[in-house]
């Protein structure tokens, strides 16, 4: 089956390439790199050099290819909202207009809990849950709106549609969360936000790619799914601020204990946010109130829908995750 995987070199998106592949399907992969490390370049993959938000796509990609998973996104807390939109929002408007033009059956889109962002603290949440009224996270607003442009799209007897909300996704080769953490916590830089109590869920790699391989085989087996959005995790919410002091103590750091106020982080964050876009700088800024509502409040979902409808369950627990990950984690 030829199937075809945007952000095909990205962290989620390599992974789920290497399995598609063990599973004998033709995968075509969409990437921004042009010279790839030659680790990225799987064998059996079909690797193509293109930028999405630049616009123009080949019909030649999608001739004959049976599904696609958009896994690639700009994901951050800073940078301008029209970068942002054009990588989340038009970026997958001219992929699904190649998509129904050239006949594919089924589009899997990656999306984000962040959809449904709140400033309040989110328990169980589920697909319930409306579509964020926030607008100071252009990464959480643009992807809003890019799930529900292929959501809006679902047809049952042409291109059926299907979007997965991964939570906190982490593993070995983890781009963004760990490694960045780790960095400021060595830098001095990181400061526990809130009481240190908040829980979250977080998901591993392998749990999030296994997610997208339960949806695509049950849309195989159940004709009439597609439509809607599901939440993925790991079913383990954690204290995030002890699960980090665990990690620094396994990676010899020392435990965190300064901390700052919520509402402090907050009202520092609205003031960076409009600092960074006064001088029109690029850098990931040090605090958001996007971020500071993360990293302080209580945000875990519940999977009891994507387990009801796709066969989802955690293939990997958090502490099997853990052991998986530190060799890597020690190294960086």
């Amino acid at each position: 089956m030829k199937i075809l995987v945007t952000g095909g070199l990205g962290f989620v998106g390599h992974h789920l390439v290497g399995k598609l592949i063990a599973e004998g399907h033709e995968v075509h992969a969409l990437g921004r790199t042009a010279n790839p490390p030659k680790e990225k370049l799987l064998p059996g993959m079909h690797y193509h050099c293109h930028d999405l938000s630049a616009g123009v796509v080949s019909g030649e990609w999608f001739r004959g290819t049976h599904t696609v998973f958009h896994v690639a996104a700009k994901a951050g807390v800073g940078g301008r909202y029209e970068e942002y939109k054009r990588a989340n929002l038009s970026a997958t408007e001219q992929l699904l207009q190649a998509c129904t033009q050239n006949g594919v059956e089924r589009f899997i889109y990656t999306s984000t809990p962040s959809v449904a962002f709140s400033t309040a603290p989110i328990r169980g949440g589920d697909e319930s849950l409306p579509y964020s009224k926030e607008v100071f996270s252009a990464y959480a607003s643009t992807k809003a709106l890019a799930e529900q442009a292929v959501l809006s799209l679902h047809d049952p007897a042409g291109m059926r549609t299907l979007a997965l909300r991964p939570h906190l996704i982490w593993g070995s080769g983890d781009p963004h969360l760990l490694p960045r953490v780790i960095s400021r916590h060595r830098c001095g830089k990181l400061k526990i936000v809130g009481d240190g109590k908040n829980r979250v869920d977080l998901t591993h790699v392998e749990n999030v790619v296994h997610a997208h391989l339960c949806a695509f085989r049950s849309m195989d087996e159940n004709p009439a799914l597609g439509g809607s959005a599901y939440f993925i995790g790991q079913n383990e919410p954690v204290r995030l601020w002890d699960w980090l002091n665990e990690i620094f103590s396994r990676v010899g750091l020392p435990s965190l204990h300064k901390s700052v106020p919520y509402r402090t982080a907050y009202h520092l964050g609205h003031m960076i946010e409009k600092t960074w876009s006064l001088f029109h700088l690029q850098s990931d800024p040090p605090m958001t109130r996007f971020l500071a509502c993360q990293l302080a409040h209580d945000h875990w979902f519940s999977s009891a829908a994507a387990e009801r409808d796709l066969g989802y369950r955690p293939v990997i627990t958090m502490e099997e995750a853990m052991q998986k990950t530190l060799p890597w984690l020690q190294n960086l």
